[in-house]
């Protein structure tokens, strides 16, 4: 008896032999079983994943002997004839070499007659798709209405050349490309039936190169059974497929891991014995650091292609996810460089490199997964594993390191403008409940920073410099002491980290806090910095205020009570939108800007109310959005209107200056408006 290859021997012969595509059997068993029988379906799907033998499974149910079933018995002459090609209704047209709108046409005069044996005629029409247009449309109104003992059964591989026409009057069924495993886990079953010995490993290979489609696999598995004499061995499958080892691709990878640039060169020396495609390693390289980012990330959703699933959890440890993400972007970028490299080893060799000059520094690694390093690399690694440490996590959970000159950080508090020590010394003493991670500077193990004194006297201010950019400290205790508690202070219960963001009318920040104070100290005769809430502008702003007992609140007194209430934060920015509607009977009712509607709710009411009480007028407040004519001048249009006019101001004083004159004449020079700033105090 002739030899049968395996892709015929073992086709399924039932839907329960079936290997995948579980969505289709299940749909097409249930329609069986309850007699819901369509008169055409149509299966799609790439080569080798069970079109025609779905098809002519379903040919066997609808004809087999013992009644349509989902289970046909196989033993009876229609099942038998069907298996062996032979059965006289199963019409199988081969759309590929029978294009014609004639060949259609003789097809369709046979439609009428009943079946010769079988319960249903059966037209099978593989690879539909190349029908001609004249073809489809002599089948579009047999298809649609085929007499009752006709079922239509067609395949593709492209589906989308066939007409939305013929789509619409078909069950459409998308069969899946099958994965590795499931292609291995079949592979498994055969050869354990046929009695051929195999390498697991080898089976993988098989998986892979089969693409999806399971003829393929089984197709190559019969050719690896004959290159290898009866066996199945990885080597000769690799061989064979003239596929590059994928323990190559692994090795390398373990060599970036340990950040040996020798090993990493030593492992592209052993490639290259093999000769490969140096493309494709930079191409298997990248996959690898695809899937160490998945087992990172989502380790449960790892695939084990390869069959290495254990050995990339494991490796996975060894790397940063900075590292898998840098390497994979070098990996592509050099792939597509190494066309225009002199030869493909070099390029490849200055990818791998680049990979590790460019890893990222003072990352440190998985404190569970040390990593093993070699040479300088390791000591190097050591020293950015320190760098990155967090020092409040280090006091709480172990002791300090010992110091050394080794152990001082690049940044010890030695070589730091003195401002940066203060900052950390005070930051060192705070609890660590109560300090932001980002806000405490690093210092050196085992050597305590003192605090430093007081300057004696302050700078010379630049006459050029922003008061934004210069926050050098003044000669005020009281101001340095704002800045400590504005950077080191977390915010009280009622005011959150979104009020943090939105603080516009907040407290100056620490910088022009600072400058502001020690401008003011330079112009004054005293020892001490006017508070932030007492700087005034000579022409603007309200000093002293405070409201008559009995006294009604209009618009003009509100512009005055505002920067007296203290608000800041959401609550600030929510009022400063608000003009005044009328203040009778102990209730002040506010308007709202429709834009910051959004913003309103029942704590600003209170917060309001509270600070009208301090100042000695206490009101009902109520707040309501609405539109506010244009010539009422809320408190955030004054601001910006006085800030338009300071910098108005500045402009023209700049102009005016000769020795900026005498720079236009001479030099063609220009002032840049957007560059002024104005040192006048905000109101």
């Amino acid at each position: 008896m002739s030899y049968q290859v395996l892709a015929r021997k073992w086709r399924p012969r039932t839907f329960h032999e079936l290997v995948g595509q579980e969505h289709v059997s299940r749909a097409l068993i249930n329609a069986l079983d309850q007699e819901r029988l369509h008169h055409a379906y149509l299966f799609t799907g790439t080569r080798g994943v069970g079109k025609t033998t779905i098809a002519r499974i379903l040919a066997k149910c609808l004809n087999c002997e013992r009644g349509v079933t989902s289970n046909p018995c196989g033993e009876c002459q229609a099942c038998r004839a069907i298996d062996e090609g032979r059965f006289v209704d199963l019409i199988e047209v081969d759309a590929a070499s029978r294009t014609k709108v004639e060949d259609t046409r003789e097809l369709l005069d046979n439609v009428q007659y009943a079946p010769t044996q079988g319960r249903y005629k059966v037209y099978l029409i593989d690879e539909v798709h190349m029908l001609s247009s004249h073809s489809f449309n002599a089948l579009l109104k047999t298809l649609e209405e085929p007499p009752p003992h006709v079922k239509f059964l067609l395949a593709t591989t492209d589906p989308q050349k066939l007409p939305i026409t013929v789509l619409s009057r078909c069950l459409q069924f998308a069969l899946k490309m099958m994965p590795p495993e499931r292609v291995v886990g079949h592979l498994s079953r055969v050869l354990g039936e046929e009695g051929v010995s195999f390498d697991e490993r080898a089976l993988w290979l098989l998986g892979r190169a089969a693409d999806g489609s399971m003829r393929d696999a089984l197709s190559l598995t019969d050719q690896a059974i004959a290159f290898g004499q009866g066996t199945v061995s990885e080597a000769d499958v690799a061989a064979m497929l003239g596929t590059l080892d994928h323990r190559h691709i692994l090795k390398l990878a373990e060599a970036l891991g340990e950040i040996d640039a020798a090993k990493v060169l030593a492992e592209v020396a052993a490639l290259a014995e093999h000769a490969p495609d140096f493309g494709a390693v930079l191409d298997e390289l990248a996959g690898l650091f695809h899937r160490l980012a998945i087992a990172q990330m989502v380790p449960q959703a790892l695939d084990n292609g390869f069959g290495d699933r254990d050995a990339l959890l494991a490796l996975a440890n060894g790397f940063t996810a900075e590292d898998v993400q840098l390497y994979y972007q070098i990996a592509l970028s050099g792939r597509a460089d190494m066309e225009n490299a002199p030869e493909p080893r070099t390029a490849l060799e200055m990818t791998l490199l680049r990979m590790l000059a460019f890893r990222p520094q003072g990352v440190p690694r998985p404190a569970q997964t040390p990593l093993p390093l070699r040479g300088d690399g390791g000591q190097r690694e050591a020293r950015d594993g320190q760098q990155a440490a967090p020092a409040p996590a280090q006091a709480a959970d172990e002791p300090p390191p010992a110091a050394g000159p080794a152990a001082e950080p690049p940044w010890s508090t030695a070589s730091v403008p003195e401002e940066r020590a203060i900052a950390a010394s005070s930051a060192a003493e705070a609890p660590p409940q109560q300090v932001a991670p980002q806000q405490v500077a690093p210092a050196a193990a085992g050597s305590p920073i003192e605090p430093e004194p007081e300057p004696e006297s302050p700078p010379e201010p630049e006459p050029a410099a922003e008061p934004e950019r210069s926050p050098a400290p003044g000669p005020s205790s009281s101001a340095a002491g704002e800045f400590a508690s504005y950077e080191a202070q977390p915010l009280d219960d009622e005011d959150d980290d979104d009020e943090r963001a939105y603080a516009e009318y907040a407290s100056p920040n620490a910088a022009s806090q600072l400058s502001e104070a020690f401008t003011d100290a330079l112009a004054s005769s005293t020892s001490e910095a006017v508070p932030a809430e007492q700087e005034t502008d000579d022409d603007d702003a309200v000093e002293g205020f405070s409201l008559p007992t009995g006294a009604t609140i209009d618009q003009v007194a509100w512009l005055g009570i505002f920067p007296n209430l203290g608000l800041g934060g959401i609550t600030g920015n929510l009022l400063a939108h608000c003009a005044v509607i009328e203040d009778r009977d102990g209730v002040l009712a506010l308007r709202l800007d429709p834009s910051q509607a959004a913003m309103n709710a029942e704590i600003h009411v209170r917060r309001l109310e509270a600070g009208l009480a301090k100042l000695g007028a206490a009101r009902r407040v109520t707040i309501e959005p609405g539109e506010i004519d244009p010539g009422i001048e809320t408190p955030h249009a004054q601001r910006e209107r006085l800030r338009a006019e300071r910098q108005a101001r500045a402009v023209e004083a700049l102009r005016r200056d000769p020795h900026i004159r005498a720079l236009e004449e001479q030099f063609g020079a220009r002032l840049l408006e957007a560059s002024v700033r104005s040192l006048e105090n905000d109101a």
